[in-house]
C-alpha cells in the first residue's frame, strides 16, 4: 500500500485546498482556490455554503486530474476544516437555509452576555470545556432558527440538518449518505460534553437546538463513508479541525508536546493526555482526538486574529501586494518604531476573552510608514502566542523547551525569528508546513493501515530551528508596550448602545 497516496482535504477560513501526501510525508500535489468573504454587518461574517462546496469539490477535482489520478492511487480520503463555522441545511433539498455563520462572527456577544449573567458560565465550562463566546457554534446556531424564516418550524419537524464544514463536506461527498462528524469539531460547539463524549441535552435545551439537526459523533480516525471516483469508492477515514489535525501532524501524541499554527488565525494547542486539564488563566479544555474510543485531551490558546491580519494589509490598506512581501518590508522599517498593531479585529481570544475589543494602531509617528505598520503587525502574532503560551505554562506545569510551528505565515523568517526573540524559547519549524493538511491525511491513513504511529513519528523533518538573538531586557520593554496597548484596545464596544 506504501506506493499508493493520500488527500487530504483542507477546508479552511479564506480558501479550500487539495493537498496530495505519499508514504514519506512529503507533499506531491496541491490545489487550492479562495472563496467569498461576506460580511453584511459590523461584526458579522458569514460563507456561502454552497460555494464552499463547489470549490472543495473543484479542487479535487483538479488535483485529481493533474495527477492522473485512479481510484487505486487513493488509499484514503481525510478532512479537515475550520471549526466552529456552522451551516444548516435541509435534509430532503440538500440546500442551505442561510450563509454559515463564520467562527469570527460576532452578532451572538448580547446572547452570550445574558447566558453569562443567568449562571451558565461554570456549568458550561465544566461539561464542554469552552468559556461563553460568540466564537463557539451553540449561539450561532439558535441565532439561525430563531432569525431565518421557517427555520425554527422545520427544524422541529425534522427537515433540518445542521454541522460544521467537515460534517457539510462529508454529507455532500457521500450524497447524503452519512451525516457525521469527529469528537474534535463536535467539541466547539458548546453543545457537547467532553467528558462524557456525548452531545448534552441540557445544552441542546439552552440553545433550543434539535437533537435531530445533529450530526453523529465518531472516531477521528474510522468510518465517514466513501467518496464515488470513477466508479469505484474512496473511504473517507479521517477527519479533525483544523488546530487538533496540526497538533496530530505535528506529531505531538506525549503530553506537554506543543504546536503554534499561524493561519487565519493563531492556535496553540498542548497534549494533556488522557486526563483534562482545566485551565486558571482563560484558556480552553478541548477534544484533541478520540482514536480507538479513547479520548484524548489539549489545553488551547486561541487568537482569533494572524494571518488575517495580513491579508488585511493586502485587502483593505493595501499596502502589499503578497503575503510574502511582509518580510522584506519588516527588515527595511526603522529599528526605532515604537508602532504597536492590535489586530482586535473579531475581539481578543484567549487569555483576554473580550469579545468587545477592537483593533487599532499605536505609537505612530510622522515617519510611521507603511514598512513600520508591515513590521509591527508581525509582531502581534508573536506577542499574541507568548500571552497564550504563558497561560498554558502555568496552567500545566510544563515549561515548554521547543514550540513546533506550522502554518503559512511562519514561512516568514522574520515572524519566525521573533517569535524565537519574544518566547526567549527555540521555534521549530518542519520542512512541511501544511501540518493541518497533514494531519488530516495522517488519520485517514491511520485508519486504513496506511502507516502506524511509529511511522508517522519517523518521516518528520525540520527545515530549520531558531534561536533567541535579542536579550531579555529588550524583551521584556517590547512586551510592556504590547500589554499597554492591548489593555488601551479592550472594552471598546460601547454595550450601552
Amino acid at each position: 500500500m506504501t506506493d499508493k497516496l493520500i488527500i487530504a482535504l483542507d477546508q479552511g477560513t479564506t480558501s479550500s485546498r487539495a493537498v496530495l501526501f505519499n508514504h514519506d510525508s512529503e507533499i506531491v500535489d496541491v490545489c487550492q482556490q479562495e472563496f467569498t468573504q461576506h460580511f453584511p454587518k459590523p461584526g458579522w461574517v458569514e460563507h456561502d455554503a454552497n460555494e464552499i462546496w463547489d470549490t472543495q469539490f473543484g479542487v479535487l477535482q483538479k488535483l485529481a486530474a493533474n495527477n492522473q489520478l485512479h481510484p487505486d492511487d487513493v488509499a484514503a480520503i481525510g478532512i479537515t476544516n475550520q471549526r466552529e463555522t456552522v451551516v444548516v441545511w435541509n435534509r430532503n433539498t440538500g440546500e442551505p437555509v442561510s450563509n454559515a455563520i463564520v467562527w469570527q462572527d460576532r452578532r451572538t456577544a448580547g446572547r452570550c452576555d445574558e447566558l453569562k449573567a443567568d449562571g451558565w458560565a461554570d456549568k458550561i465550562q465544566a461539561k464542554t470545556g469552552l468559556v461563553i463566546d460568540a466564537y463557539f457554534s451553540g449561539t450561532k446556531l439558535r441565532w439561525i432558527l430563531d432569525n431565518v424564516d421557517g427555520a425554527r418550524a422545520q427544524a422541529e419537524a425534522g427537515e433540518l440538518l445542521c454541522g460544521t464544514m467537515d460534517t457539510w463536506l462529508i454529507w455532500k461527498l457521500t450524497d447524503g449518505a452519512v451525516h457525521a462528524t469527529d469528537t474534535s469539531n463536535a467539541c466547539r460547539t458548546m453543545l457537547f460534553d467532553i467528558n462524557t463524549g456525548q452531545w448534552d441535552d441540557e445544552l441542546l435545551e439552552l440553545m433550543t437546538v434539535p437533537r435531530s439537526m445533529l450530526p453523529e459523533v465518531r472516531d477521528s480516525a474510522g468510518d465517514f463513508g466513501a467518496v464515488e471516483f470513477q466508479g469505484q469508492q474512496v473511504p473517507i477515514s479521517g477527519v479533525a479541525g483544523d488546530q487538533q489535525a496540526a497538533l496530530f501532524g505535528q506529531t505531538c501524541f506525549e503530553p506537554g508536546m506543543a504546536k503554534n499554527t499561524y493561519g487565519t488565525g493563531c492556535f496553540l494547542l498542548m497534549n494533556t493526555g488522557k486526563e483534562r486539564v482545566d485551565s486558571q488563566t482563560g484558556l480552553l479544555s478541548t477534544v484533541a482526538w478520540r482514536l480507538n474510543g479513547e479520548l484524548t485531551y489539549a489545553l488551547e490558546g486561541s487568537v482569533f486574529i494572524a494571518g488575517a491580519a495580513v491579508q488585511w494589509l493586502r485587502d483593505e490598506l493595501k499596502i502589499i501586494e503578497a503575503a510574502g512581501d511582509t518580510e522584506a518590508l519588516a527588515n527595511q522599517a526603522n529599528p526605532e518604531s515604537e508602532v504597536v498593531v492590535v489586530p482586535a479585529f473579531a475581539g481578543l481570544g484567549a487569555p483576554h476573552w473580550d469579545q468587545y475589543a477592537r483593533g487599532a494602531i499605536f505609537g505612530l509617528t510622522r515617519d510611521s510608514g507603511r514598512a513600520e505598520i508591515a513590521k509591527a503587525t508581525l509582531q502581534s502574532l508573536a506577542y499574541q502566542t507568548f500571552d497564550v503560551l504563558q497561560a498554558m505554562q502555568q496552567d500545566s506545569g510544563i515549561e515548554l523547551s521547543t514550540l513546533n510551528v506550522d502554518g503559512g505565515a511562519i514561512a516568514n523568517d522574520f515572524l519566525a525569528q521573533f517569535q524565537a526573540d519574544v518566547l526567549q524559547t527555540p521555534v521549530t519549524r518542519p520542512k512541511v508546513l501544511e501540518s493541518t493538511a497533514l494531519g488530516a491525511a495522517y488519520l485517514a491513513g491511520l485508519a486504513v493501515g496506511y502507516w502506524t504511529e511509529a511511522d508517522l513519528a519517523r518521516v518528520r523533518e525540520i527545515d530549520r530551528q531558531f534561536e533567541p538573538v535579542i536579550e531579555h531586557r529588550e524583551v521584556a520593554m517590547l512586551l510592556k508596550r504590547w500589554h499597554k496597548a492591548v489593555e488601551r484596545s479592550k472594552d471598546w464596544i460601547d454595550t450601552d448602545d
